[in-house]
Order: structure tokens, then sequence, then C-alpha cells
């Protein structure tokens, strides 16, 4: 499979209000998206259909050659790891952070009666690791900061093993130190060649990581730019995207932007 995602003339209506409009777009196995666009650009409603948790109005949405309206979501989701804060709100704040990146292994929140191999807990271990979380695995969810929810969500996404992996602005409201060991986090994962495709939505250039190969503008609800990431992520395309002059500058793969 190469293609793990294809949108085609996707649109979104809710209650009357067109949310996206014709939306065309593919994202192939060894690519790492990042959504950029204003608010109420649709980028959420994009990573939605993505994780099959929305069905388009109209258009055909592929996840992994699996057809909306004509699969098994139930079956599909697991495949698809996704990251988001409506996710986190949804995770007992008394959890241990183990159980909570262990219980993805059976698509629940929260740990009730189901019975883990070991194989699983030792896959929940390794993972919370790789994130800089193991010293935590006993820890309650509640209680992490911020920055260490953020990682633990991730953690959880990843779990399984995901063909593809959904991040809805994993930095937001992060403080600087947070916010770089994260973005650095996933620049390292991301560059990996085991690593699965990634879709990340973010508002700021500033969080997108190294190894992110390809940018998507979103505006209005609708594609107003897409290519590689530095063709894209360009001080033309965003003051038009963000109805303001930009200047957007890059150093070393990672980029900011201020006014100009």
């Amino acid at each position: 499979m190469t293609s793990v995602l294809e949108f085609n003339d996707v649109s979104v209506v809710r209650e009357g209000n067109r949310i996206l409009s014709s939306i065309s777009w593919k994202v192939d196995a060894a690519e790492r998206w990042v959504i950029l666009g204003p608010n109420g650009a649709g980028k959420t409603t994009l990573l939605q259909l993505a994780a099959a948790q929305l069905h388009p109005t109209a258009g055909e949405v592929t996840v992994l050659d699996d057809e909306l309206g004509r699969t098994d979501v139930f079956e599909l989701r697991p495949r698809v790891g996704f990251a988001s804060s409506a996710m986190a709100k949804r995770l007992p704040r008394t959890e241990q952070v183990l159980d909570v990146v262990l219980t993805a292994a059976f698509s629940v929140t929260g740990r009730w009666n189901e019975e883990y191999d070991e194989v699983d807990v030792r896959r929940a271990r390794r993972v919370l690791s790789e994130w800089k979380l193991d010293h935590l695995a006993e820890r309650r969810f509640g209680d992490l900061s911020d920055g260490e929810q953020k990682r633990v969500q991730i953690a959880r996404a990843i779990m399984t093993d995901p063909e593809l992996l959904l991040l809805d602005e994993p930095a937001a409201s992060l403080d600087l130190g947070s916010r770089e060991e994260l973005i650095e986090l996933l620049g390292g994962f991301a560059s990996a060649p085991d690593a699965p495709a990634i879709v990340m939505v973010t508002h700021h250039v500033e969080e997108i990581p190294r190894g992110f190969t390809h940018a998507l503008l979103l505006g209005g609800g609708e594609i107003q730019a897409e290519g590689t990431t530095p063709e894209v992520v360009t001080s033309e395309n965003l003051s038009s995207v963000f109805g303001l002059p930009l200047v957007v500058s890059s150093d070393d793969g990672r980029f900011t932007a201020r006014a100009a």
C-alpha cells in the first residue's frame, strides 16, 4: 500500500454550514504532513475524517484502502493512531500512566476487566521509554504536567503500531521548554524509517518538527496550497491564508513567522 489516505472531492456540511469544500488530497505511506490554517479553516474536521470519526457529506474518503461508508469503522479505527484534546478528555485522570497507554490495545479508555498479555505490557513500557515517560509509568495521568500528558497521549496513539498517526495540535498550551522537548521527540520519530505516515494539525509554523516532508494550507474550508514543506510554508502563502503580511524564515529545518 502506497497511499494510506485519499480524499476525492470531499465536502462536509453541518447545520447548513459548509466546513470543507471539494477537498482532494492524498497521503503516501512515507510522507509526514503538517496542516496549517486559521481558526475555523476546517483542520480538525479534516483530521476527524482521516480518523474515521466522521463521514463526509459528499465525496469519497479512503483510509488504509478502506472507503468510509463501505467498511466497518470499528475494525478500521484501531489501525489509526489518533491523539487529540477530545481524546484526552476521555482518559480517566486517576488512571496510571501505564494503563492509559496499555488500554489502547483494546481501544478502550479506563482499565476494567480486560486481560493483557505480557507482550502488551512490554510494548507499553517500551513506548513510554521512547517518549521519556518510563519513570512516570505508575503515576496518575491527572497528576502529570501538560507536556507529560501530551506525550502520554502520543504514546497511547502509537501503542498499537498504527499504519497512520494523526495528531491534533500536540503542542498546544505547552510552555517553551515542554514544546521544544515534544517537537524534538516528534522530529526523531518522524525521521525513523519504520515510522508510520503522520498527519499533524497545528496553528504555528514554529511547531513543525524536522522530518515533516509535506504541508497543506487550509483556508475557508478549501485547500489553499499543498506540496513539500519548504515550497508551501512561505511568506507569500501564509500571508494569503492568514490575511496578514507575514515574514517566514527557516533555519536547520525549523520555521518561524512574524508580522511584516
